[in-house]
């Protein structure tokens, strides 16, 4: 399956075997999932959500500063 990872900062999209976590998938794309949020048709999903099926996720940078 396809999993399409978008946003302002990236699009990268990850074949996997199987299911995965969001977490893992973040991780195959090259992304550390502590600097972003991820959605579905604008539900925030947690990193422990199981994917299963291709889907395409808005991933948004989160930003912190002083």
């Amino acid at each position: 399956m396809e999993i399409h990872l978008k946003g302002r900062d990236y699009d990268v999209k990850v074949e996997i075997d199987g299911e995965r976590t969001v977490r893992k998938a973040l991780l195959e794309a090259g992304i550390l999932p502590s600097t972003v949020i991820v959605s579905y048709d604008g539900t925030i999903l947690p990193h422990a959500t199981v994917l299963s099926k291709s889907v395409k996720l808005l991933v948004t940078t989160i930003s912190s500063g002083g």
